[in-house]
């Protein structure tokens, strides 16, 4: 009888597109095709999905939400990068921005088209429902916020006006828990590397503030998830992100760089640079956002990684 389960099972998943946990783990194994794409593509964007599940699957844990589905989503809400890697700025690698070129509205739309693009190579490849809807969720109707604040800039208000829907994603908002921590877990993770002391306070500080603000924006607004959910959510984010960013001691005998802290992962401890136009923030309302603005005890406030 289980072998029989067994051999149906994976016809019944196609039949009736159902996510089970069984059709995740496969997904979930890194030597998936679609997966060891995106790493030779877009390194990056894979080490921030990789990380970013692990902050996701601690908060769904923490509020009742589905771990599994949401590191499976992690894993793929960003694959639409494979498309254009070079623009955003995690594949960049070091090298000048390709914004720099273009119109900011014209920036925009090439960031925002890789939620587009994702939901296009997952329906291509097969993957479940549950899983292409994280990836047309996780940014919700946010905004494009530097790229609007620049074209507000070179913009005469007296003969254009700069219409805020033009710098927004398409949506929808998220629609259950699972797609909502993604969109959480996203904006956290990008933010999280630009603070240049990463103490506990500073990170539990800034997770809060990123919550709080996309809370505001009103992108939770179609999920059900509570305000207790939000704040275990934000509690389970900080301490993930309180071992990653623990501190290291040096090594004697060993010379480093001066002004750099040392740790394992590359991204701890650089400073970010004076100005990225592929990480935006969301303003609560009624206030704009100024991407040259710093952020709560030292680190500026970022809402997600389009880089």
């Amino acid at each position: 009888m289980g072998i029989l389960a067994t051999g149906v099972l994976p016809l019944l998943e196609h039949l009736f597109d159902v996510a089970t946990d069984f059709k995740l783990l496969e997904l979930a194994n890194l030597n998936q095709p679609l997966l060891k794409h995106l790493i030779l593509t877009a390194p990056g964007t894979y080490h921030h999905s990789i990380v970013m599940g692990t902050l996701a699957e601690a908060a769904a844990e923490a509020s009742g939400a589905n771990p599994l589905l949401c590191r499976v989503g992690a894993c793929y809400h960003d694959i639409g990068k494979i498309r254009k890697p070079g623009y955003f700025v995690e594949n960049q690698a070091g090298a000048s921005s390709r914004h720099a070129k273009l119109a900011p509205h014209l920036s925009s739309l090439v960031l925002m088209s890789h939620v587009r693009a994702g939901v296009e190579l997952g329906e291509a490849h097969g993957l479940p429902r549950a899983v292409v809807d994280l990836i047309a969720q996780h940014h919700g109707t946010r905004l494009v916020s530097f790229f609007y604040q620049k074209a507000r800039d070179v913009t005469d208000p007296s003969l254009e006006e700069v219409a805020e829907d033009a710098y927004r994603y398409a949506g929808p908002k998220p629609q259950t828990r699972e797609a909502a921590i993604l969109m959480l877990a996203d904006s956290v993770e990008a933010a999280a590397r630009t603070l240049e002391d990463p103490t506990p306070a500073r990170i539990q500080g800034l997770v809060q503030t990123l919550i709080r603000m996309i809370f505001v924006d009103g992108q939770l607004d179609e999920c059900d998830l509570t305000l207790r959910d939000l704040h275990l959510i934000a509690k389970s984010f900080g301490r993930v992100l309180a071992g990653m960013f623990h501190p290291r001691l040096d090594y004697p005998g060993v010379a480093l760089e001066a002004g750099r802290r040392r740790d394992d992962d590359a991204h701890v401890g650089s400073k970010p640079a004076p100005e990225d136009p592929d990480r935006h923030a969301i303003p609560p309302k009624g206030r704009r956002a100024d991407p040259r603005r710093g952020g709560p005890e030292g680190g500026r406030v970022l809402a997600h990684p389009d880089h």
